[in-house]
């Protein structure tokens, strides 16, 4: 069986972070493990506190699972403290990880702020040149290129820059009222549209870390980026159209749509 590591904080509601990478990677047929960056107090209306771990227990947790199960890719999720995105950077390096997938987490869909600018400059100087492919929304893929993103164009420009600097595959996601579901892969000098149907659902927390979870474990079976992005593509397109309704916020999606069998009834 493959296996996949996700290093991100815990989402206590369960529709985001560290749990809604292992639901995700669960059911995309790899076996999950985790390095937890944070524990977070949240629901579908917002966070209410944060407890991050710190730096030598991150190694600490890395360390024990590249000495003894290998994941086969590795997916990054938030992380919001320079010394944190040290040891991951440091780790992955001195254990030579493949198939590292980043979703950099930097700018919420409202435009917030969410790490610090220091995390920025670490993220951008030690993880972002390690990742096999970035999966920026737009307000990141704006901070990360350092222009205006407002039409398919811009978004393709945008791509490129990217790449050039880290030198690496860029899915840039559409959305954000530009787009519509459509995304862009970027690689090598040339790119891809994977057009999506937009879904009718209020209940979208946590699809970000969905789809870059569904992308490495994809890319941990052995298929290649273009597969692998389109199959991550169904599969969370398959999970909100399941409506799945809980929570008075904006509620988590059906990770488990797919599943049925003896013990799911």
């Amino acid at each position: 069986m493959k296996t996949a590591l996700t290093i991100a904080g815990s989402d206590s509601s369960g529709g985001a972070g560290i749990q809604a990478d292992i639901k995700t990677m669960t059911v995309n047929g790899v076996y999950a493990m985790s390095a937890i960056t944070a524990l977070t107090a949240q629901n579908t209306t917002g966070v209410q506190g944060i407890f991050e771990v710190t730096p030598d227990f991150l190694a600490q947790q890395i360390d024990s699972v590249f000495t003894d199960i290998r994941p086969d890719a590795v997916k990054i999720g938030m992380v919001s403290s320079v010394g944190l995105i040290e040891v991951i950077a440091d780790k992955l390096t001195a254990y030579g990880a493949q198939n590292i997938v980043v979703d950099p987490v930097m700018v919420a869909t409202s435009g917030a702020k969410l790490i610090s600018d220091d995390a920025i400059d670490a993220l951008k100087a030690r993880l972002l040149p390690l990742a096999t492919v970035l999966t920026p929304n737009i307000p990141e893929a704006e901070v990360l290129s350092g222009m205006a993103i407002r039409t398919a164009e811009d978004m393709v420009t945008a791509a490129r820059a990217i790449s050039e600097t880290y030198h690496c595959a860029v899915l840039c996601k559409g959305g954000h009222q530009l787009n519509d579901a459509n995304d862009l892969l970027y690689r090598d000098g040339g790119y891809r549209w994977f057009n999506g149907k937009r879904i009718d659902n209020p209940n979208t927390h946590g699809t970000g870390c969905t789809l870059s979870s569904a992308i490495a474990s994809n890319l941990a079976k052995g298929l290649d980026l273009d597969t692998a992005v389109e199959r991550a593509k169904a599969y969370i397109s398959g999970a909100l159209a399941a409506m799945l309704d809980l929570g008075s916020g904006s509620g988590p999606m059906n990770h488990a749509f797919a599943v049925a069998g003896e013990f799911s009834r």
